[in-house]
């Protein structure tokens, strides 16, 4: 899906739509960073302080969110249809064994987006050897698999609670930490 579906529309999707219960902006975008700063980090951002005042998380994330062009230093990002909720409870199989996906939250984006729910996924290493034998493992994807596991973690403490607050924050200080910021 990511190799065969490139849009020359940029980075979002036609329309939005929702991951989970929540409303996911898909504007169109030229620039990646830009896309995923502001309609996938700060939107997150946003809905936690309106959900629960919670200033810190906000004022924390915006500066890491003004600075992720740090992250994709020599990163080339072709905009790819994305399934946007990849995890181990949205696959199932058809009565021939064949593999389905189900409840997409699709947009055009940076193919290394898709492993965001790898926290929960259960896929192993042979998955993720075999996706990269397809396409390109870009500089610094170890460095950027947190950042995209963030988004969904704010997801998650916006939909169900503070539970989920303690991880979004250990990645946004320990990505503050790593940028020196």
């Amino acid at each position: 899906m990511h190799k065969s579906s490139m849009s020359e529309m940029g980075f979002g999707f036609h329309v939005d739509n929702t991951i989970g219960s929540t409303p996911q902006i898909n504007n169109w975008t030229q620039d990646w960073i830009d896309f995923y700063a502001e309609h996938r980090l700060v939107y997150q951002l946003r809905l936690a302080c309106e959900h629960y005042a919670d200033s810190t998380i906000y004022q924390k994330g915006q500066k890491l969110a003004r600075n992720l062009r740090l992250l994709f230093q020599n990163v080339v990002i072709e905009p790819c249809l994305l399934h946007g909720d990849l995890w181990s409870g949205n696959i199932a199989y058809d009565k021939n064994g064949e593999p389905v996906i189900l409840d997409p939250a699709c947009y055009y984006g940076h193919n290394e987006a898709e492993f965001g729910m790898s926290w929960c996924a259960g896929f192993g290493a042979a998955f993720y050897n075999a996706y990269f034998e397809v396409m390109h493992k870009q500089p610094g994807f170890e460095e950027r698999k947190d950042l995209y596991m963030l988004y969904h973690y704010l997801n998650h403490y916006n939909m169900f609670g503070s539970g989920y607050r303690s991880s979004a924050m250990s990645i946004i200080d320990d990505y503050l930490r790593m940028l020196n910021l």
